[in-house]
């Protein structure tokens, strides 16, 4: 016979010490990949090695590097080069940035993600949504017209915040926090910032010379229209061509994946072509305006043009949040996304680190906000990259740029750098995504069109935070509102959903359901009343079909926590089921839920004896007792 301590076979062990408990709670938060696991049984210069190599990547792969790779890495690096410069040049204009400050933004950060960063196929570079992000923020407080040194001040100090947050993030473990941007909302404000900003580049495809520092549809086609006396044919016909030309060859690299490098390549032929257009047809003169002076040189110091004055900060400050958490959000994505094709994995928390390593030392030489963008991602893995090495050599091609070829690029027109963004806005808007959303979950879709819609029509950062709320509320129901089923049997040991499997058998005399969530304060009542209800459903059944109940078997496997709130619904639940003369019975209470029941007594005062490890021992016992029960009253009719 077993022990009172094991009856059942159960586990009454004393519960943990606070200190173990909150040791395991922080583990599991904090490191769930258990990143330290090769450091264990290491002697102590081995550990510090591996400690090296696991905050430097770079340390663990350049000592193994080959030549043979650097081939691989070369071409993959001079490819992604030749899409970053005119890249670099239109954000730059889109944010209404000097076009260097795009070209100094690829060169620096990439040689710092190439130190700390942990995916060989993350490309680094300047993405269009955070440029306009912080345009739209910096222009509530100065517009650049005004005064250029304190808009690209801001655009530093913006990069600055951004790059603390995310290395704060990714120090402190709470890489968990991204995980609450949703990819029904990404999907959506991907989608929105893309359509505002291809609506945008209207400016530079009609050679408009006054615009509306305004983000949303409404105020964009309302600055169009109203300078219609300003639209020139002659930059809607070359952005036309630019833009078929560039569109052409996503098609055909689309149809043609091996053809990766027309897309790739595409980019630079426009702006080379534009160049040339511009100057050999003097094309000022014809009303299409360029790029302008580029002067040559490596990016200086910008230490000093900081600002963290009070009357700026709000607006920096915001900037700098949205975009750190949207930036860390699509480099981290993406990067997983190109390590799964190789049955590969990265650290999101190093990641984090990463990127905001980057950014700090970007804002402090000229750059502004920098991530891992999905096209320029894209071609470094069609190119055959094989480590971080593309970036160096990225890195390298754009300060041979800088020293010697940026004045050169100071003759492309605008018109080509719209026709550059509007053919990679066109991209992200993944209407496929959505229709997909809108086929399998009408509240993800819902979430998607919240994000789109809002910031189409509202902003950017109101689009952003409804989405995030709307997804939120959702993740609040499902924790107020958790499952719980009536389990059938299909077999003797199969216990299955009687909602799921129709033919399921039910067990004279029990009603056995499944918890399937913690129970704390946000929960219990419904757990309660849900529990009541089934309880009374079962009894209300008409006579032929009526399962006359005497025990509650309840399944705990699935709930994984339990507060004193949740503790005392349990007993209220006790009680009120005891006034019906039925029992209940737990089953497999897991480590944490069992502690807490312990010290708080319910266990003694429910009885060890109705604790038991499987839903079939619990029936076997309970069965044992309902035929005895059964023989006691036919034995006093007997009597009587």
């Amino acid at each position: 016979m077993s022990s009172p301590k094991s009856l059942h076979g159960v586990n009454y062990a004393p519960p943990r010490s606070f200190k173990t408990v909150l040791k395991a709670n922080l583990k599991e938060t904090l490191f769930p990949d258990d990143p330290f696991y090769e450091f264990k049984n290491e002697k102590l210069s081995k550990r510090i090695l591996k400690g090296i190599q696991y905050f430097v990547p770079i340390c663990q792969w350049l000592p193994k590097y080959k030549f043979g790779l650097f081939m691989y890495d070369l071409l993959a690096g001079i490819t992604i080069a030749s899409l970053a410069i005119p890249q670099g040049i239109s954000y730059a204009k889109l944010a209404e940035l000097p076009p260097i400050i795009g070209l100094y933004s690829s060169f620096v950060p990439p040689l710092i993600y190439a130190i700390f960063g942990s995916s060989k196929h993350l490309a680094v570079g300047t993405v269009a949504t955070c440029s306009l992000i912080i345009a739209a923020a910096v222009q509530q407080k100065v517009m650049p017209e005004d005064n250029m040194e304190l808009y690209v001040g801001l655009f530093y100090t913006s990069a600055l915040i951004s790059g603390l947050l995310q290395t704060a993030l990714g120090v402190l473990r709470l890489g968990f926090l991204v995980d609450f941007l949703s990819h029904s909302t990404i999907t959506g404000f991907m989608g929105g910032t893309a359509l505002i900003i291809c609506l945008q580049q209207l400016k530079g495809m009609l050679g408009l010379k006054h615009f509306t520092s305004r983000t949303d549809v409404y105020h964009v086609l309302r600055a169009v229209f109203e300078n219609r006396k300003e639209w020139t044919w002659q930059c809607a016909v070359v952005g036309v061509i630019f833009l078929a030309f560039l569109q052409l060859s996503r098609y055909v690299r689309k149809k043609k994946p091996n053809l990766f490098w027309v897309s790739a390549i595409s980019p630079i032929i426009v702006v080379v072509a534009g160049c040339l257009f511009a100057y050999f047809f003097n094309a000022e003169k014809h009303g299409i305006a360029i790029v302008g002076k580029l002067n040559k040189g490596i990016n200086p110091s910008s230490i000093h043009l900081i600002n963290f004055s009070p009357e700026y900060l709000p607006a920096v400050v915001k900037a700098g949040i949205i975009t750190a958490m949207i930036a860390i959000a699509e480099g981290i994505a993406i990067g997983r996304s190109f390590a799964i094709m190789d049955n590969e994995q990265i650290d999101g928390n190093k990641e984090m680190v990463a990127i905001g390593l980057m950014n700090i030392v970007g804002s402090l030489t000229s750059c502004y906000l920098s991530t891992g963008p999905f096209s320029k991602t894209a071609v470094n893995y069609n190119a055959g990259c094989k480590s971080q090495m593309s970036n160096v050599v990225m890195s390298l091609c754009m300060l041979l740029t800088l020293l010697f070829l940026a004045p050169l690029f100071g003759y492309t027109p605008l018109v080509a750098l719209a026709a550059i963004i509007m053919s990679a806005m066109i991209g992200l808007m993944d209407y496929e995504k959505a229709v997909h959303l809108y086929k399998t979950d009408k509240f993800d879709f819902l979430i998607c069109m919240v994000a789109f819609f809002g910031v189409a029509f509202i902003s950017m950062d109101m689009g952003l935070i409804l989405s995030v709320g709307l997804a939120l509320i959702r993740a609040l129901l499902y924790v107020a509102r958790p499952p719980t089923c009536k389990l059938g049997t299909i077999t003797n040991t199969a216990f299955r959903d009687i909602e799921q499997y129709p033919g399921s058998n039910e067990t004279p005399g029990m009603l056995i359901l499944k918890l399937g969530s913690p129970i704390y304060f946000p929960n219990s009542n419904y757990v309660r009343e849900r529990i009541l209800r089934w309880v009374r459903d079962e009894q209300s059944l008409e006579n032929s079909q009526r399962n006359e109940i005497e025990f509650l078997l309840l399944d705990f496997g699935g709930v994984t926590s339990i507060d004193i709130t949740g503790v005392e619904t349990l007993l209220e639940l006790r009680r009120c089921l005891a006034a019906k003369s039925i029992k209940i019975i737990l089953i497999n209470p897991r480590l944490g839920v069992m502690e807490k029941l312990i010290a708080t007594k319910f266990i003694d005062k429910l009885g060890k004896e109705s604790v038991f490890l499987t839903i079939e021992e619990a029936i076997e016992n309970c069965s044992f007792s309902l035929n005895s029960s059964s023989q006691a009253k036919r034995e006093e009719l007997e009597i009587v």
